[in-house]
Formats: structure tokens, sequence, C-alpha cells
């Protein structure tokens, strides 16, 4: 029982990935997931988050997440929230096409029940086509949109977006 709980907790966290990439490699969602963390302290009801810490690294086909922590909320044994923390949280992962995402946040933060991503602290996010950094992108799942803000204090978005390669030099 305990061990299926971290599973599907630790299922949610690969779902992370999804955020900013509405195209993100879809067959990895059939592929096993791999967890490592320092430590791992759990209940054995939905009393208490999951948390894993001492440095946390989820692989599932060609994702692949890092950071310092990961905090699974359960509610009547279905993960509802996961949040990643620190380090900073890394993510990778190919798209469909093969070509690669890459991003970068101080934290990751997936409400199951939402279906919404929100990707906060110096948030950069890469892929061959351009990039996207600001203060924080929010991403839902359902709908696709996504909403990028600067810091509180006025920062700034900044995209690049680099023109399709036309085969012509």
């Amino acid at each position: 029982m305990k061990n299926s709980r971290i599973a599907i907790a630790l299922a949610a966290l690969a779902l992370v990935a999804v955020s900013g990439v509405a195209l993100a490699r879809t067959s990895d969602r059939r592929q096993a997931i791999d967890i490592e963390s320092g430590s791992a302290v759990y209940s054995t009801d939905d009393s208490r988050p999951t948390v894993l810490a001492g440095g946390v690294t989820i692989t599932q086909g060609t994702l692949r997440i890092t950071s310092s922590t990961a905090e699974i909320t359960m509610r009547n044994g279905e993960a509802v929230r996961a949040v990643l923390r620190g380090g900073p949280v890394r993510m990778s992962q190919q798209l469909d096409d093969g070509t690669p995402m890459n991003s970068v946040s101080s934290t990751a933060d997936y409400d199951m029940q939402a279906d919404v991503v929100v990707l906060a602290g110096n948030v950069s996010v890469q892929q061959s086509r351009g990039s996207l950094n600001g203060e924080r992108v929010t991403y839902n799942m359902r709908s696709g949109q996504v909403a990028s803000g600067g810091a509180a204090g006025g920062g700034r978005v900044k995209m690049r977006i680099l023109p399709k390669n036309s085969g012509t030099p």
C-alpha cells in the first residue's frame, strides 16, 4: 500500500514536466518512473504530505527532473498537488519532434485537480525555436494557455522566437 501511494504521488510529479510545453513526448507517460532521493517521509494516510529531500531525481522516458525537495499532497489516496523546490528545479525532456526542452526555476507547483503548473523564481524555458524568461510562468494544461509575468517589483518578461529553418542560406 505504501509503495503504491508513493508511486502514484511521484507519477504526478513527472507530469510537472508538461509545463511550458504542450507537445512534450507523449510516449514518456507510458514509461516507468524512477525516483531517487536522500530521504522520504510519508504517512500511511493522507494526514501529511509525502516529503522527498536530499536531492530528488525523477526520470520517465526522456523526462528528467531534479530538485532539492519534493512535497506531494494526497487526498483520498490520490495525489492532488506536487511542489518541487530548490537546487534549482531543473526539467528536461524531448518533444515529440525530437527537439529538446529545458526549464529552470526556483519552484514548480503542480495542482493536479486544476491541471495547472506554476513555475516561479527566475524562470527560464529553453526550446530550439526560442526561449521564455520571467519570474512566473503559469501553464493551464486543460486550455493550453501559458501566462508569464515579471517580478512583483516590475520585472520584465523576455521572449526570443527564432525563425523557422527555411532551408535557404
